[in-house]
C-alpha cells in the first residue's frame, strides 16, 4: 500500500489515505519520496480550478527521492539512485513531438497529478522516461522545485536561443521569478526585475537582478522603452501588456510562463511595427530538465525554500495560499 495525503473533494483539507498501486509496470519505476515541493499548480488541481481533477486526489509533482524498484524493461535507472519527477509521468514516445525530443509537447503526455496519484505520499510511480537522476553535487533538499518551477523558466532560454549579450527582464519575483533571475544572471544576461514590492527589490538584486523597476509605476516602465530583448512574465494577473511590449526592442519577445487566466489585451500594431513576438511555454522535456540540473550545479543555483514536514501539509498549503512563502515550499520526510 502507498500512504498518501489526499483531497477527498475540491477545497477540502488533505487527509491521510492509502491506495493499492498494483503491479509495477515493466517500463516504470517506484520512488521513495524524500522531498516534494508544493506548487500553485497543486493548489489549482486540489481545488479543481482547471476542471480536470478527480477525487480523491493526491497532488505533488516536484518529487525528489530514491528509486526503490524498477520495472523489468528499465535498464538506465537503478534501485537506490536519487532522482526527480516533475509535471509529467509518461509520454507516448511515438508522436512527432516525442520523436524530435519535445516530449513536454506530447499531446498524450500523462500529468503526474492528472489521472494518477502524485508525490504527497511515501511513494510515487512513473514511467522511467520521465524520471531524471540528480547530478553529483546537487542538494536534494532544494532540488524539487527545479522539476516544475525551475524548468518552466529555464526551458525558454533554450527554446528561444537567449544570448548572454541579451538584455532581459522578469515580471514577478515569486516562486518562478526568483529562479528565473538566477538562471538569467548565470546565463550572462543583463537582468532587470519588474516587481510591485519594495521589500522584494533588494532580494531581487541579491538573486541576480542588475536593476529593478517598480511595476506599479507607469512612468518607470515608460522610461524603459525599447530596452529589452526578452521579457518573461511569471505572474498570473492581468497587467498593461501593451506598456510592457513597448519596453521591447525591435524583434523582442514577451514570453508567458505564468498562467494568466484573463485574455491578453494586446494591440497588434505594437507587434507589427517592431516585429515583436508574444509566446508561451510549459515545462521542458526530460533532456532539457537534465541540462537545467547540470547548469544549476555548475552555477550553484538553488531555489529559496521553506521546509515543512509531510504531516504539516495543510499548514504548508495555507502558507502558500497566504502569499507569504519565500519562495518555494518543500515537504520533507
Amino acid at each position: 500500500m502507498i500512504n498518501a495525503y489526499a483531497a477527498p473533494e475540491a477545497n477540502a483539507k488533505l487527509v491521510p489515505w492509502q491506495y493499492e498501486p498494483g503491479e509495477l509496470g515493466r517500463d516504470d519505476v517506484e520512488i521513495d519520496v524524500d522531498y516534494c515541493g508544493i506548487c500553485h499548480s497543486d493548489v489549482s488541481m486540489l481545488n479543481n480550478e482547471w476542471g480536470m481533477s478527480a477525487y480523491p486526489l493526491v497532488a505533488g509533482h516536484e518529487v525528489v527521492g530514491r528509486i526503490s524498484a524498477v520495472g523489468s524493461a528499465v535498464s538506465h535507472l537503478k534501485a537506490g539512485q536519487v532522482v526527480g519527477l516533475g509535471w509529467h509521468s509518461d509520454y507516448c514516445k511515438v508522436c512527432s513531438s516525442c520523436g524530435s525530443g519535445d516530449h513536454n509537447l506530447c499531446n498524450k503526455a500523462q500529468g503526474t497529478i492528472v489521472g494518477r496519484h502524485g508525490g504527497f505520499a511515501d511513494k510515487v510511480r512513473a514511467n522511467a522516461a520521465s524520471v531524471v537522476p540528480l547530478p553529483d553535487g546537487m542538494d536534494a533538499k532544494t532540488a524539487g522545485p527545479l522539476f516544475c518551477g525551475g524548468i518552466t523558466v529555464f526551458n525558454p532560454l533554450v527554446q528561444f536561443d537567449i544570448k548572454p549579450t541579451d538584455k532581459v527582464a522578469v515580471i514577478g519575483i515569486g516562486g518562478l521569478g526568483h529562479i528565473a533571475l538566477q538562471f538569467l544572471r548565470a546565463w550572462g544576461c543583463e537582468v532587470t526585475a519588474f516587481t510591485s514590492s519594495d521589500s522584494k527589490a533588494s532580494e531581487a538584486q541579491e538573486l541576480g537582478a542588475h536593476q529593478c523597476i517598480n511595476s506599479r509605476s507607469s512612468a518607470e516602465i515608460e522610461q524603459a522603452a525599447g530596452r529589452f530583448d526578452f521579457i518573461i512574465s511569471t505572474v498570473n494577473v492581468a497587467l498593461d501588456w501593451n506598456l510592457y511590449l513597448s519596453t521591447l526592442k525591435p524583434k523582442g519577445r514577451l514570453h508567458f510562463v505564468g498562467a494568466t487566466l484573463e485574455p491578453l489585451n494586446i494591440g497588434v500594431f505594437g507587434l507589427i511595427m517592431a516585429q515583436r513576438s508574444v509566446s508561451g511555454s510549459p515545462v521542458g522535456s526530460p533532456a532539457t530538465i537534465a541540462k537545467m540540473l547540470e547548469f544549476a550545479v555548475q552555477h550553484n543555483i538553488k531555489p529559496v525554500v521553506e521546509m515543512f514536514k509531510f504531516a504539516q501539509i495543510n499548514e504548508a498549503l495555507a502558507h502558500l495560499k497566504s502569499g507569504k512563502a519565500r519562495y518555494r515550499i518543500v515537504l520533507e520526510r
